[in-house]
């Protein structure tokens, strides 16, 4: 796979992709939603956030090492199994754009938008590992938290990053809100250490494995057992 090249400032502010980067985002996002999930474990999620008062914007920087997979037509705990409604529009959108939602009144979830338009699909960022502006991060999140959690699980990456509803719809391409791929020796770094389990905190197709995760980050969510388990009783049937 083609590497993006890592933005900065100054590409992030006038980032308009050549038609052979856009195609190479294209295959990224497109696809089979399970393979762009994997393929996000060691993308680079970036954030562009403005202080209120301070002259220059930060780059929140995070590697995406948690995700979890939720499928077209199928999978009765995506957000698109009941069809498109106007919570739901972008994720019957093109591929590669953001769909942000609150669960219980008060945590964001971020999700990047799979499968060709119309099918409604998406993988759920569960965690990322903070690389850049971490005091920022800590700002948000609290000067107490450890850095490798601060962006562990979704409510807490959104938090940290700054991702709220003002996101969905976001294009990961271009504008405040990136995510690039990993470099091509990361990418089969991440294939050789990358975990699978049930999903975490379902009441319906809890069993099916499609969380993904960077075995070596101390970012993940916490392990569970009963997930272990019952992705070894989805195999042995």
């Amino acid at each position: 796979m083609k590497t993006e090249p890592r933005p900065t400032h100054a590409v992030l502010q006038k980032r308009r992709s050549t038609s052979r980067e856009s195609e190479s985002l294209d295959k990224f996002f497109n696809g089979p939603t399970i393979d762009v999930a994997k393929r996000l474990i060691g993308a680079t999620l970036y954030r562009r956030v403005r202080e209120p008062g301070a002259k220059k914007a930060k780059l929140l920087t995070a590697r995406i090492v948690e995700t979890e997979a939720y499928l077209p037509l199928i999978d009765p705990s995506c957000h698109a199994y009941r069809g498109p409604t106007a919570r739901t529009s972008t994720l019957f959108g093109r591929p590669g754009f953001a769909y942000v939602y609150l669960i219980y009144g008060m945590h964001y979830c971020l999700n990047v938008t799979t499968e060709p338009p119309g099918i409604g699909a998406a993988v759920l960022i569960r965690s990322a590992e903070p690389l850049a502006a971490i005091e920022a991060m800590q700002g948000r999140r609290g000067e107490h938290v450890p850095i490798a959690a601060l962006a562990s699980g979704p409510g807490n990456l959104c938090r940290a990053m700054s991702i709220g509803l003002e996101c969905d719809g976001a294009n990961f391409r271009q504008g405040d809100l990136i995510i690039t791929p990993a470099s091509q020796a990361e990418e089969e770094q991440c294939k050789q250490h990358l975990g699978v389990s049930a999903r975490i905190g379902l009441n319906v197709a809890e069993r099916w494995p499609l969380r993904f995760y960077d075995a070596r980050s101390a970012s993940i969510s916490p392990f569970r057992k009963s997930s272990l388990r019952a992705v070894k009783r989805t195999r042995n049937r």
